[in-house]
């Protein structure tokens, strides 16, 4: 992977203050945070008869809040960096 984005070419002039990779790692960035909400959504509707407590699994609670702020991190570093 390392190889294929050193091979982009930087469309941008220098004046530019993002290159065409830094826009690649802000995508990646928000796919990155998709899949985090992806992760915290899901399960039936509660009712008052039937309480669905898969709500409190470790997915939910622990590692879709992880990856959203590592996504939202990701995007600072992808804005940030200069190429």
């Amino acid at each position: 992977m390392k190889k294929w984005f050193d091979n982009i070419k930087n469309a941008n002039d220098d004046n530019m203050p993002l290159s065409m990779k830094n826009y690649l790692l802000i995508a990646l960035g928000a796919v990155i945070i998709v899949i985090g909400f992806v992760l915290m959504s899901g399960g039936e509707p509660s009712t008052p008869e039937n309480f669905d407590y898969s709500i409190f699994s470790f997915r939910r609670i622990t590692l879709a809040p992880i990856v959203v702020v590592a996504g939202f991190a990701f995007e600072i570093y992808a804005i940030l960096k200069r190429f």
